[in-house]
C-alpha cells in the first residue's frame, strides 16, 4: 500500500533548461556545486516532448518538505540549518544526467549526502573534493545484491534512486547494463536492502510505464525498458517504505 499524504506518483513539469549549460555550471563550480531551483507542479500534469521533468524535483519533495516554510534553509545558522543537518540522503546513480543535479542541489543546501556509485572516481570529477562530513561515496553495484552492505544505509533518512540505462541497445548496455538488470534487478536489490526506517524513497522512473503496450510507448518499449521500470515501481509500492515515484520524459541538450 502506498504510504504518504499525497499522490506518490508525480509528473512535474518545469521549463526545459539545456543540459549542456547545467553541466557546464557544475564543472565551473565543482567545489561549490550550483543550486538547481525547481518547483513541483500538480500531480498528474501532462507530459510533453521538450519539457524537462527532472528528478531533482524529487529532492524538493523528499528532502525539503519542512524547509518550504524557511527563507534560507541552507544558510549556516539560518532557521533551516537544523532541518538540513538532521537528514542524510543517499543518492543512487548520482553521476548521471539527473543524479548529478540532485547531488549538486543537496550540497548547495548543506544537506549531508551519501553516494552509491559503481565508479566513485566520477564523483570527484563532478563535485570536486568534498569533506566527508558533507559528502560520502560508497562503491556498489545495485545489480549485485552482495554489494549492498547494511553499513551503506546506516543513518540514512532519505533515498533518491536515479539509476537507468538506454531504452535501445547501445554501448551503455555493455557489461549487462540492460534495462532488465538496471531497472528491475537493480531496483529490487536496492529496495530489499533498505531498512524500514527510511523516511522516504524517491524513484526516478519514466513517462509511459503504464501504457507500454500502446503506441507510441510500445516503440520505446521494444527492448522492455518501460516494462522493467513498471516492475521496479511495483516493487517499491509493495515495500512498505514511504515513496515518491517521478515519471519524467527526456533531458534534452
Amino acid at each position: 500500500m502506498a504510504v504518504g499524504c499525497f499522490n506518490p506518483v508525480l509528473s512535474p513539469l518545469v521549463p526545459s533548461p539545456p543540459r549542456s549549460r547545467l553541466r557546464a555550471a557544475l564543472r565551473s563550480h565543482s567545489h561549490q556545486p550550483t543550486a538547481v531551483s525547481l518547483r513541483l507542479l500538480p500531480s498528474g500534469a501532462a507530459a510533453g516532448r521538450g519539457t524537462w521533468r527532472l528528478a531533482a524535483a524529487a529532492e524538493s519533495q523528499a528532502v525539503q518538505e519542512q524547509q518550504a516554510r524557511t527563507e534560507e534553509p541552507g544558510e549556516a545558522g539560518g532557521p533551516g540549518a537544523a532541518e538540513a543537518s538532521s537528514k542524510l540522503v543517499l543518492v543512487v546513480g548520482g553521476t548521471g544526467g539527473v543524479g548529478q543535479l540532485v547531488v549538486a542541489s543537496l550540497l548547495s543546501r548543506n544537506i549531508k549526502s551519501r553516494l552509491l556509485l559503481r565508479d566513485p572516481e566520477k564523483a570527484s570529477a563532478l563535485f570536486g573534493k568534498q569533506d566527508e562530513s558533507v559528502l560520502q561515496v560508497y562503491k556498489a553495484d545495485t545489480r549485485n545484491p552482495n554489494d549492498l552492505d547494511p553499513l551503506m544505509f546506516e543513518g540514512v533518512t532519505h533515498v533518491i534512486c536515479c539509476t537507468g540505462t538506454t531504452a535501445f541497445p547501445s554501448k551503455r548496455w555493455d557489461g549487462e547494463n540492460t534495462p532488465e538488470r538496471v531497472d528491475w534487478d537493480g531496483i529490487r536489490n536496492l529496495v530489499s536492502a533498505l531498512p524500514q526506517t527510511i523516511k522516504r524513497l524517491v524513484l526516478v522512473s519514466s513517462i509511459g510505464v503504464t501504457k507500454y503496450n500502446e503506441i507510441p510507448w510500445s516503440i520505446m518499449n521494444l527492448f522492455g525498458v518501460l516494462k522493467y521500470k513498471k516492475m521496479g515501481e511495483d516493487f517499491v509500492r509493495n515495500s512498505g517504505i514511504p515513496f515518491t515515484i517521478i515519471r519524467y520524459s527526456g533531458l534534452e541538450d
